[in-house]
């Protein structure tokens, strides 16, 4: 059988713009990112779904979502644009010392990142590392295209893990953190049904421990949060709860340190609900480099500890 031919009217412009949507979730962010004109991305967009015959968007919802035929999609565009770049690197014949980029969500920014890059630097001065953090879809969007060698964070939803692999470190909960000597703290009895008249900080909708938060509020009757905040800025969220009496609703990782020193204090919520694993996701289709080796095996260890 003669190999199917690439349909030869998609471009590379068609991929890095579809791809540029998709990872940024919003047609004026992709523009202002390839500094073209929204109608353009919108034109180049409609362009390849008709080449595709099939919408790579869902248009119904207030929030631009990949339709299931994009998400699929998504995954090989990414793959292609990675190859590519790494294909004209090498043609290149570019030379250098090589850098380890680290796709990390906050919360293990926050917890098992410092630790480790700091053992790891010591026992390797050559090794250069650079640390990425953002919201998951963000670093999901860095390792699909090779801008991250590999990521740690929890593990995606399935629909995202199309071409990519996960390894379990250790699991990790939300927890309900609070400014020492917030009134809910002297509480008897405490319930979370409690925290519905204070103003709640949450994280946005497109962190993954959202869904779990609303569905455990929900579950608690919580169903009309008072003035809440949306945010995944761990500075802002520390400062301002230590100055209110906000509730923020934050992977414990992030606060872990803050609640040992006693600068924030835990509610005593029972929060198993929004348990949820944290690991590595890597390609499947390459393999970590030595760098990426190492940092893994003293990831491993840490992890270990945490878990003991």
């Amino acid at each position: 059988m003669a190999p199917r031919v690439i349909d030869q009217r998609i471009r590379l412009r068609h991929l890095t713009c579809f791809w540029e949507v998709a990872r940024l979730r919003s047609v004026g962010k992709a523009a202002d990112f390839l500094n073209i004109s929204q109608p353009a991305v919108s034109k180049t967009i409609k362009e390849l779904e008709d080449i595709l015959s099939q919408p790579l968007f869902d248009r119904t919802r207030r929030r631009l979502t990949l339709s299931p035929f994009g998400e699929v999609f998504y995954g090989y565009a990414a793959t292609s644009i990675a190859a590519l770049r790494q294909g004209i690197a090498a043609a290149q014949h570019e030379v250098q010392r090589p850098i380890l980029r680290i796709g990390a969500l906050p919360t293990v920014s926050a917890q098992i990142l410092p630790e480790t890059v700091k053992a790891l630097g010591a026992a390797h001065p050559g090794l250069r590392m650079r640390i990425l953090t953002g919201p998951n879809d963000y670093l999901l969007g860095l390792l699909r295209t090779g801008d991250a060698d590999l990521m740690i964070g929890r593990m995606a939803r399935p629909a995202q893990m199309l071409g990519l692999s996960f390894e379990h470190l250790y699991f990790e909960q939300v927890v309900m953190a609070v400014r020492p000597g917030h009134p809910l703290l002297a509480e008897q009895g405490f319930e979370i049904a409690m925290i519905e008249p204070y103003q709640l900080m949450l994280p946005t909708p497109d962190s993954l421990i959202r869904r779990l938060v609303d569905q455990m509020l929900m579950a608690n009757g919580v169903t009309e949060p008072r003035d809440e905040i949306e945010t995944i800025s761990n500075a802002f969220g520390r400062a301002y709860v230590m100055n209110s009496d906000a509730i923020w609703l934050i992977s414990e990782g992030v606060v872990k340190r803050d609640l040992a020193a006693g600068t924030l204090a835990a509610l005593p919520a029972d929060m198993v609900d929004t348990m949820g694993p944290v690991g590595f996701t890597t390609r499947t289709d390459a393999l970590p480099n030595f760098e990426a080796q190492l940092f893994m095996q003293a990831v491993r260890a840490a992890a270990a500890q945490l878990r003991g």
